[in-house]
């Protein structure tokens, strides 16, 4: 239902000559009392995409900052050595760079940045050094992610063509109508109307030119990379260069929006053709992330085997391209893998994946399916890439720090921080500790939960507290950092949390993780009372005050716990959640969701999981809410539409409560624009400190 992915925002200027648009610098930022406020969330560095040069020697990353004037980020490549010294920076521009790759032997690199001159996304290279920068590319709809094959011959991108044609006839002479004939489901998408589909194009590159380029799927209405959020990742070249695989979902209309049947398909370079690898009923549900192993035989991907369920178990599969022969590494695993990449010598795979509250790397042996904890902590490893048989290059981020650059060693466990971009914020910030608790269920479990403490903690104390409710549904209340729904900001505004690994998330198990699909309203809500009544039963805790917040399902949980918590809450903060069940099931845009997750129509009477489902919508509860709510929502959210916080706005008034509404007509599920963000947050602590802290009415 919801991803936590936030793409950044592009500009529109290239080059550092005649720039029509600001560069965005690091901000300057004053840091009072040490306490983090939203304008200093917004002023960290955010670095993605790093990346080692083929010698390991250096790192090339992406690092973003906002500007809130500008109302907008910019991102710039900037380099490191390996061993953490000398970072510097590659690119100044006010265009953002992005989908970074080494090419001619470490000595450039090429990246994605909107031209101005082409008025479209294109592929740039530049020199090591900073010098000779040159755009490669002149692609009409420009170009959304690309990759180079090894022998820098050729390359495959993805650039968007019409989703479909006017009926010329209907619309002769209506060239100023803005209306839509809709004839199927799958009209729109996220946050915006299906008008355009990325498509796979391969093209020749002839001394820095791209020529030749052919789309590979023409004719075929269907999208590569998939919406919304797939990327480079959903193309790999084998080592020879002479195929390539992609990923596609290869469904339209009804089909399309009822199931998560993505497959990966081998393309022949000389002969051009295509064929399907992960064709037929073991692999019903969403196929993704292939990687070729170093020498080509092999085949690695991420694996679903349920259709309509996106938040399966991860299988990692591997292929023998020979003899086709497939195995499920990690079939004998309860946790399931993220991020895979090779070995150098192909005798492993390295990959990180949640585990228990938090998500370490780990390697698994080919031969023996073995799987090693490279490493772990109360931290979140979001990325790997191998640089040599015994080291990868790795970002890694807490709940009390973004993400930086580290390189891990598996033979001695030892992990080198190479970057610190964020270092002279976090030294002037006083931030919350955060404890891993363990809480009961009524189920008899114990769940992992977080709870952050707010900073110059006193024991002695009476603490405001908040109970936070996670998305997704199905997303693990890992080691997390989030301009959002940080919990250091919130430490910093006086307030204890408590963050709950419910039943319905992952990292620890397949039942625990499938609990919640059909259950809405069920055990999972009965972990937050426990959750909540642990927080209460704190010395330190203001029982009489405690809030409950979240967005997307966290929404509909606050919205669910409005109806029921008997006296627990005494404010409630929704973001983009889900208030009708029964509107939620038709107005989505992915219905796969739905109709596994809810269980199928409301309309289907003889189908009790369903029914149950809807009998448990928080709408018909209203008469039961007692709490003040903040609700906020984004008009352009086609998850989950902002009809359904509207609904429970006017709901909660018509009840005679104490309710207020933010508003976004430019944001889609989450608040992007650094305004909007800092907006969000004001409202978010004005209206929690009017309602949980006392002294301050």
């Amino acid at each position: 239902m919801c991803a936590m992915l936030l793409p950044l925002a592009i500009t529109s200027c290239s080059g550092e000559s005649g720039q029509k648009s600001k560069i965005i610098e690091k901000p300057d930022v004053k840091i009072e009392n040490g306490m983090l406020t939203p304008e200093i969330l917004e002023a960290f560095g955010r670095i993605s995409e790093a990346t080692p040069s083929p010698d390991g020697k250096l790192v090339a990353f992406t690092l973003t900052y906002e500007d809130i004037d500008e109302n907008k980020g910019n991102s710039e490549i900037y380099l490191i050595n390996s061993d953490g010294s000398e970072m510097r920076r590659l690119t100044k521009t006010a265009g953002s760079e992005n989908n970074i790759q080494w090419i001619n032997e470490g000595k450039k690199l090429a990246f994605l940045r909107y031209d101005e001159e082409t008025k479209a996304q294109q592929i740039f290279e530049i020199n090591a050094d900073g010098s000779g920068e040159k755009r490669i590319s002149e692609v009409a709809n420009g170009i959304e992610c690309f990759k180079i094959s090894p022998d820098e011959a050729k390359v495959i991108y993805s650039s968007p063509i019409d989703a479909f044609n006017k009926d010329t006839t209907l619309f002769a002479g209506l060239d100023k109508t803005t209306g839509r004939v809709i004839d199927d489901l799958g009209y729109k998408h996220w946050d915006e109307w299906v008008t355009k589909i990325p498509h796979p194009f391969l093209a020749d590159i002839n001394n820095s030119k791209l020529e030749n380029a052919k789309d590979i799927m023409e004719g075929e209405p269907f999208e590569c990379p998939m919406r919304p959020f797939g990327g480079a990742e959903s193309f790999a070249w084998s080592p020879d260069s002479r195929s390539l695989v992609y990923v596609s979902r290869k469904l339209t209309g009804k089909d399309y929006v009822f199931s998560t049947d993505s497959n990966i398909y081998l393309y022949d370079l000389e002969k051009g053709t295509t064929e399907t690898l992960t064709e037929g009923e073991a692999y019903p549900g969403y196929d993704t992330d292939p990687v070729f192993s170093p020498d080509g035989s092999q085949l690695a991907w991420l694996s679903m085997a349920t259709a309509k369920y996106e938040s399966d178990k991860k299988r990692l599969c591997i292929i023998d391209l020979k003899t086709r022969q497939v195995r499920d590494l990690t079939e004998n695993w309860k946790y399931w893998p993220e991020q895979i990449s090779w070995s150098k010598d192909g005798k492993s795979i390295w990959f990180v994946g949640y585990c228990e509250g938090t998500e370490p790397m780990f390697t698994i042996d080919i031969a023996t399916a073995e799987i090693k904890t490279i490493a772990d902590g109360q931290y979140d490893y979001a990325s790997v890439i191998p640089v040599s048989d015994n080291t990868a290059l790795t970002l890694r981020h807490s709940m009390r720090e973004p993400n930086e650059i580290y390189m891990v060693s598996r033979d001695n466990n030892d992990i080198k921080q190479l970057t610190s971009v964020n270092k002279d914020l976090l030294d002037q910030l006083k931030l919350g500790e955060v404890k891993k608790v363990v809480v009961p269920t009524t189920d008899g479990k114990e769940m992992t939960c977080w709870e952050i403490l707010p900073p110059d903690f006193d024991p002695n104390k009476k603490y405001p507290a908040i109970l936070y409710c996670q998305g997704g549904p199905q997303q693990a209340v890992s080691q997390f950092w989030s301009y959002r729904w940080n919990f250091m900001i919130m430490a910093a505004n006086g307030y204890v949390v408590i963050a709950p690994n419910r039943h319905g998330v992952p990292g620890f198990g397949e039942d625990w993780n499938r609990q919640i699909s059909g259950d809405y309203g069920g055990q999972n809500m009965q972990d937050y009372f426990a959750a909540t009544d642990y927080l209460k039963s704190r010395p330190y805790v203001d029982a009489d005050h405690v809030g409950a917040i979240g967005a997307s399902y966290g929404g509909f949980s606050v919205y669910w716990l409005a109806g029921h918590n008997d006296g627990r809450f005494a404010a409630l903060v929704a973001h983009a959640g889900i208030f009708n069940v029964e509107s939620q099931y038709l107005e989505t845009e992915e219905m796969w969701f739905a109709d596994f997750d809810l269980g199928g129509p409301y309309w289907d009477k003889e189908n009790s999981i369903a029914q149950r489902t809807y009998a448990n919508s928080p709408h018909k509860f209203v008469d039961k809410w007692t709490a003040p709510i903040l609700v906020t929502v984004g008009e352009l959210d086609y998850r989950i539409l902002a009809s359904q916080g509207m609904m429970a706005f006017n709901a909660a008034k018509m009840r005679g409560l104490e309710t207020e509404m933010l508003v976004f007509p430019d944001e889609n599920h989450w608040v992007l624009k650094p305004q909007n963000a800092i907006l969000w947050q004001r409202c978010f602590f004005r209206f929690l400190d009017k309602y949980l802290k006392p002294s301050a009415k």
